[in-house]
């Protein structure tokens, strides 16, 4: 049974989200709340699998409840889902910089919000390649960054460095096995030695390192 934390300052869309997964076998409810202070403590109390988390909200806003959250030991098996209502939603990198696992449209049909969930709580990550590619282009247009490499990158080879790079520009583990004409299955273990090593928590969290690495 997944157990998601519902969060949004609107009751209308908690009671949709609610509904359908109250009638979606395998999911159960752990609780609401209606800002990011309420949502911090909801998820200590609950340890829910899941929180789908919206970002503009009064007082504590989603992106440093995603913060705290994701900065808790006791809740280092939470992932959270931010709710957006635009795809280039400002605050989305924030985010995904803070321990998110990824975001959804507010839009985004049932199934693909249950599908979704399903993802997150197996360790994926809801950063599809375009989106990625859209968020990196996004971030590289800014004024010049700092680049602050990861404390541990030193401890990647030369390979799994040149395949972070490619999860940063949005390859999916195929489209990064016929680049370096290596199997899918050599792809999937270089990146997932990559997280290892980098301590990140999905792909979305690796995007980010490589960013802030200068990687991307």
């Amino acid at each position: 049974m997944i157990s998601v934390l519902l969060v949004d300052d609107q009751d209308l869309v908690r009671l949709g989200l609610r509904t359908l997964l109250d009638n979606e076998d395998g999911f159960t409810v752990a609780g609401e709340a209606a800002d990011g202070l309420g949502a911090v403590e909801a998820a200590v109390r609950t340890l829910p699998d899941v929180v789908l988390m919206d970002i503009r909200m009064p007082g504590v806003d989603g992106l440093e409840a995603t913060r705290r959250i994701a900065a808790r030991p006791d809740l280092s098996d939470t992932r959270v889902i931010v709710l957006t209502t635009f795809e280039h939603d400002r605050y989305v990198f924030d985010a995904l910089r803070h321990g998110a696992s990824g975001f959804l449209l507010k839009d985004t049909p049932p199934a693909r919000l249950i599908e979704a969930i399903r993802t997150v709580t197996d360790g994926g990550a809801l950063l599809s390649p375009s989106v990625t590619r859209t968020l990196i282009g996004e971030f590289v247009s800014r004024a010049p960054r700092a680049v602050t490499p990861h404390p541990r990158l030193g401890q990647l080879t030369d390979r799994e460095r040149e395949v972070v790079a490619l999860v940063a520009q949005g390859l999916t583990n195929h489209e990064i096995a016929e680049r370096l004409v290596v199997s899918p299955a050599t792809a999937r273990t270089h990146v997932s030695r990559a997280m290892v090593k980098l301590g990140a928590r999905d792909r979305a969290q690796l995007v980010v390192f490589a960013y802030q690495s200068g990687l991307a």
